[in-house]
C-alpha cells in the first residue's frame, strides 16, 4: 500500500464560519429558506445526507426562530471532507484515512487551550427567567422520534472532580422545556464516569453543551480519546496552536471563544425526563422512551446570527457521521494497532455500512503464524475500536480492505467457518445495539460477542493455496487507462499518440 506520509496537512479555518465560507468556495453550500423543524428539515436529511458527494445545507428563515438564527447540515462529504481535515483534496478515502493517520497520529501533538477573556460567543446572553432554549431550531428528524433534539451536532463538556481534566464527549439531547434539555451519556464514556463521580459525591455534574462550532471539535468528541486527555487540546494540536476559550459565567467550565451556540448548567441525579425513542447511528429505534438525565440550563451564550449544527444519523448505510468516523477511526486502529507492537499493518478501515464502528477491515503482509489472530484481537479490542466492534475481517495484503465487495471475496473464498472464526465475550456494546437482548438491556448488561475471522491464505500453506485471477493494482490502473472510455461512451483523441 502507498506511503502517504508526505502529503501536507493543514487547517486553514479556525471556526465554523471560516469553515462555512471555504465549503462555499468549494460550491457545495446550499440555502433553504423557510423549511420547517417538524418535518421539513427531516426529509432534506433523507434526501442529501447519504450521498457521498451530498452538500452541505444552510436551514434559514426558519418558521418559530428569530430571524438571522440558522442550523447547518451535512458537513462531512463531497471535496470538503478533504478541506475539513486539512489534507489535500485528490487523496482517495483511504488515502485520506492514512494521511490523517500520519500527518496527525503518529507524532501526535497535544497543545493546551488557552484561556482569553472575551470573545464572539459572549455577544448574546440569556441568564436565569430569560434562558429559552425554544427559540432556537431543535429539528425532528425521524418521523417516529419522540421529539425535538437540538443536539446530534453537539459536544458536551465536563470536568473530572477528583483528577480535575477535562472531557469533550458527543451526546444526544432531546429539548423538554425552554430551560432544560435531555443528556444522553452512555456507560463508560467519559462523560457518563465524569457525571457517576459527581453523584456519588451527593453533588450536581456542571455541564456545558457546544450547540454549534468547529468541526473538528465536534468529531473528536466522537470519536475514543485518551483517559485523561482534552479533546479540545488534541485539536490544538492539529492546528498548531492553542485553541482560545472563555470561561462559563455560571459553573467556570471553558468554551471555545468562536462557538456558535452554548448551553450551561447542571445535571442533577434527582431529576429525570422521558426521552426518545430516537432513529439512531445503527438504523433502529431502539428501545422504548426512556427516563433519561437532563440538563437544567442556567445561561445561554450564542452569536449574532447563531448556527446549530445538525449530525442526524440516517442508519441502514453510509452517512454524514459513518463518513468522518471511518476517516478518523481507522486511522485510529491502525495506529493503536502499529503501537502494540504488530508488524506489516497494511490497511485499517472501518466500514461505513455498519455506522463505522460495527465491521472492520484489516489487511497485512503475514510475517509469522498467527499474525493474522494477533492483528484481529488487537483491531477488536484497541482504545479506538472496543465500544460496539462486532466483526473484524483480517486478509492478506493483496485485498483492499475499504472496498467491501473484496473483503468480502476474501472472507468468502479464504476461510473455513469453523477453522477461521474466533469469538470474543463479553465485548463492549452501545445501547443503540437492536440485538442488544431486552433481558441484558434491562440490568444494564451493554456486552456482546465479536468475531474476529482471519480471512487471509492459511500461513503454514499460503504458497500452496491458488493463485487468484484479480488484477494487480497496475493491472487495475492501465485497464482504467487505456479502456476505462468504454463505461463513458468517450473514446479519447489519438491525436498526437
Amino acid at each position: 500500500m502507498a506511503d502517504h506520509s508526505d502529503a501536507a496537512a493543514h487547517v486553514a479555518y479556525t471556526d465554523l464560519r471560516e469553515w462555512l465560507a471555504a465549503a462555499d468556495r468549494l460550491g457545495e453550500v446550499r440555502t433553504v429558506t423557510g423549511a420547517n423543524t417538524e418535518e421539513d428539515m427531516g426529509l432534506a436529511a433523507e434526501a442529501v445526507v447519504r450521498a457521498d458527494d451530498g452538500p452541505c445545507v444552510v436551514f434559514e428563515d426558519i418558521p418559530g426562530c428569530p430571524k438571522g438564527f440558522r442550523l447547518l447540515m451535512n458537513m462531512f462529504a463531497g471535496k470538503r471532507r478533504a478541506m475539513t481535515l486539512g489534507l489535500p483534496e485528490h487523496l482517495s478515502k483511504w488515502e485520506m484515512s492514512d494521511a490523517y493517520r500520519a500527518a496527525y497520529l503518529e507524532h501526535p501533538r497535544i497543545i493546551p487551550h488557552e484561556i482569553v477573556a472575551d470573545g464572539p460567543i459572549f455577544e448574546n446572553i440569556m441568564l436565569g427567567d430569560d434562558v429559552d432554549v425554544l427559540k432556537f431550531p431543535a429539528p425532528i428528524w425521524h418521523q417516529k422520534d419522540g421529539g425535538p433534539f437540538i443536539g446530534t451536532g453537539t459536544y458536551s463538556i465536563t470536568r473530572d472532580p477528583e483528577e480535575n481534566w477535562l472531557n469533550a464527549g458527543t451526546y444526544r439531547a432531546q429539548v423538554h422545556d425552554a430551560k432544560s434539555v435531555g443528556v444522553q451519556m452512555a456507560p463508560g464514556h467519559h462523560g457518563f464516569i465524569h457525571r457517576e463521580k459527581y453523584f456519588a459525591r451527593g453533588e450536581a455534574l456542571p455541564l456545558v453543551m457546544v450547540l454549534g462550532g468547529d468541526p473538528l471539535c465536534f468529531f473528536y468528541g466522537g470519536v475514543e480519546a485518551p483517559y485523561g486527555t482534552f479533546e479540545i487540546d488534541i485539536v490544538g494540536g492539529m492546528r498548531g496552536a492553542p485553541m482560545k476559550m472563555v470561561r462559563g459565567q455560571i459553573t467556570g467550565l471553558p468554551f471555545p471563544a468562536n462557538a456558535e451556540v452554548v448551553l450551561e448548567g447542571y445535571v442533577t441525579p434527582d431529576r429525570l425526563e422521558m426521552e426518545g425513542p430516537f432513529g439512531d447511528w445503527t438504523g433502529h429505534y431502539v428501545g422504548d422512551a426512556s427516563k433519561t438525565a437532563v440538563l437544567d440550563i442556567k445561561a445561554i451564550y450564542y452569536r449574532n446570527d447563531p448556527i446549530i449544527v445538525g449530525v442526524p444519523p440516517m442508519g441502514g448505510g453510509p452517512d454524514e457521521m459513518a463518513r468522518y468516523r471511518a476517516i478518523m477511526r481507522s486511522a485510529m486502529i491502525k495506529q493503536n494497532i502499529m503501537n502494540a507492537g504488530v508488524p506489516d499493518v497494511q490497511q485499517v478501515w472501518c466500514h461505513e455500512v455498519g455506522g463505522a464502528r460495527l465491521l472492520h477491515g484489516v489487511s497485512i503482509k503475514q510475517r509469522y503464524p498467527g499474525h493474522a489472530v494477533q492483528a484481529g484481537h488487537i483491531a477488536a479490542q484497541c482504545g479506538a475500536s472496543a465500544y460496539a466492534s462486532r466483526y473484524v475481517v483480517v486478509v492478506d495484503d493483496d485485498i483492499d480492505a475499504s472496498n467491501l465487495d473484496q473483503l468480502l471475496w476474501a472472507m468468502l473464498t479464504r476461510t473455513d467457518p469453523v477453522e477461521s472464526i474466533q469469538f470474543i465475550r463479553g465485548s463492549w456494546d452501545s445501547p443503540a445495539d437492536p440485538r442488544l437482548p431486552p433481558e441484558k438491556r434491562a440490568v444494564r448488561d451493554m456486552t456482546h460477542s465479536v468475531a474476529v475471522i482471519d480471512a487471509c491464505r492459511p500461513f503454514h500453506w499460503r504458497d500452496k493455496f491458488s493463485i487468484a485471477n484479480t488484477p494487480t493494482p497496475e493491472v487495475a490502473r492501465l485497464a482504467r487507462e487505456r479502456f476505462g472510455w468504454l463505461l463513458t461512451g468517450e473514446k479519447p483523441s489519438l491525436v498526437g499518440v
